[in-house]
């Protein structure tokens, strides 16, 4: 009777060891699992951390690179040899209205040719859509206010910064280009002129307060960045398409909507 009581309280301290061992594995495995978690989620936050000071770095560089071709309305009329006055184009109100923004780079461009900082004008934005069209409507502007229509050339598939400033290069062969626009973009447009090979300077067309100009100095972060790796990595333009003469007359930019821009 001894030998099965002794036997049964054997088992029984068997038994209670291998729950406790089994208690002991399993309270290991969800401290494993939040160790790995959390090693991921550090990670993560590093990774995050690291991209976003990187960015920074790059708004910053790009920013003074660019601000150092800001020049006064004044300055711009003084210098030489100027190919051509680049408008970069804004949002349009339904109606063929300019919204401010792009009314006020339309009357710095105009005051710039009518001053004589260059002969010629281009006025690059989104005609991408048959029902949306930015450059007419500047083009219309300019021709209201006295810029003689063969003076001023559409850029039709200058559908961004990037786009615009490329295809004045490569598509109409301006050499030096004044840029106008808001000095918020104007940075950007001025960096990436001078990492193409573009000699270019940029006028401040900031001629009023704009509404959500906050959200918009936020996007031009990630604007400069990515027009950064744009230049850097040569990134090609939606459309090029045939070399368009800034000695010629800008009439022959006036063909209607065309996917083919």
């Amino acid at each position: 009777m001894k030998k099965t009581k002794d036997k049964k309280e054997k088992g029984g301290k068997q038994q209670k060891a291998a729950e406790r061992k089994a208690r002991k594995s399993s309270d290991k495995k969800p401290r494993k699992a939040s160790r790995v978690i959390f090693t991921i989620l550090a990670v993560l936050l590093a990774l995050v951390l690291t991209l976003g000071i990187a960015g920074l770095i790059i708004n910053s560089y790009v920013k003074k690179k660019g601000g150092e071709r800001i020049v006064s309305a004044e300055e711009a009329c003084a210098l030489k040899d100027v190919d051509c006055i680049i408008v970069l184009g804004c949002s349009v109100r339904p109606g063929g209205v300019p919204s401010d923004m792009l009314r006020d780079r339309l009357t710095v461009g105009v005051d710039l040719y009518k001053g004589g900082a260059s002969p010629k004008m281009i006025m690059s934005g989104d005609h991408g859509n048959v029902d949306y069209d930015e450059v007419n409507v500047m083009k219309r502007f300019a021709k209201d206010a006295g810029v003689p229509s063969e003076d001023v050339f559409m850029d039709h598939a200058g559908f961004s910064t990037y786009e615009s400033v490329v295809r004045a290069k490569e598509i109409f062969g301006a050499k030096k280009v004044i840029i106008v626009t808001q000095k918020y973009h104007l940075y950007r447009a001025l960096y990436i002129a001078q990492a193409i090979g573009l000699e270019a300077y940029g006028v401040d067309a900031e001629l009023n307060r704009y509404y959500g100009q906050t959200m918009r100095d936020l996007r031009e972060i990630a604007g400069r960045n990515k027009d950064f790796f744009g230049c850097l990595f040569n990134v090609p333009t939606t459309y090029m398409g045939e070399k368009i003469p800034l000695d010629g007359s800008g009439d022959v930019t006036n063909d209607e909507y065309t996917d083919t821009y």
